[in-house]
């Protein structure tokens, strides 16, 4: 379940015919970039997106945390392409990173996982000297995130506390797609309620309906602000930590 992404990225486009992939975004921003100490070099389990081990492995680890694009949570999970600007080191296509978390350096927009900062230089020498800077400048832009053969996946939350509180995290979200808010049927009202954002990309619901559990959730895109809803429930006993697939996938 990872997260594909091609230093080749050019190449990718044309085999996929998706031209899209390759213009989400036609600009570079001028920021800088950093590292946090990891012993395994990938991201970090305990990321403020609530992403638990999604959010150490997937895109093979090169993860990043963010400040401003954090975007109070709704930039979790969002797809960055990364490049340094030290000519001598920087690979030209550079580094794909996946947003876990939320960071602050030294006027940095990323806090890079040490696996996603080495892919921004060319080779590994190159990289060993990015590395001594400890900081670089850069440039990014968002791209699509691309995965193969998955669905989006409703992951309940490890807080939660069967059956009185009820935590999800959605992921896999293909795309440019940012989540926006998460709404659960009321079947006693004939009503969709909203969860609250408890943290990064995790939404909660004291006591929640007992049965099925039916969720939608609103995404922001290019075409503005729509609602998606699962094709699968959550099965009335729905486990801490247990993900269930919502056999949708964005475009």
């Amino acid at each position: 379940m990872e997260l594909i992404f091609k230093h080749q990225l050019g190449l990718v486009c044309v085999m996929l015919l998706l031209p899209a992939l390759c213009n989400s975004q036609d600009y570079f921003t001028d920021s800088r970039a950093t590292y946090y100490g990891s012993p395994d070099c990938y991201g970090n389990p305990r990321g403020a997106c609530g992403f638990g081990e999604y959010g150490k492995t997937v895109n093979d680890g090169s993860v990043a945390g963010v400040s401003r694009l954090w975007r109070n949570g709704s930039g979790c999970g969002a797809c960055y392409q990364v490049r340094c600007k030290i000519p001598q080191y920087c690979d030209e296509t550079g580094a794909y990173v996946v947003v876990t978390d939320y960071g602050e350096g030294d006027r940095t927009d990323f806090i890079m996982s040490p696996r996603g900062y080495s892919r921004l230089g060319r080779n590994t020498v190159a990289s060993v000297e990015l590395f001594k800077y400890g900081v670089v400048d850069i440039e990014y832009k968002r791209v699509p995130c691309r995965y193969l053969g998955y669905n989006i996946v409703f992951k309940v939350h490890e807080y939660s506390k069967f059956p009185d509180y009820f935590a999800v995290v959605i992921l896999y979200v293909a795309g440019t797609y940012d989540v926006a808010a998460v709404e659960m049927w009321q079947e006693y009202y004939k009503q969709w309620t909203p969860m609250r954002r408890a943290f990064g990309a995790v939404f909660d619901f004291a006591y929640p309906p007992r049965g099925e559990i039916k969720l939608r959730f609103q995404v922001r895109g290019s075409a503005g602000l729509y609602w998606v809803q699962s094709k699968n429930d959550i099965p009335s006993d729905w486990k801490a930590g247990a993900a269930y697939d919502t056999l949708v996938q964005l475009n």
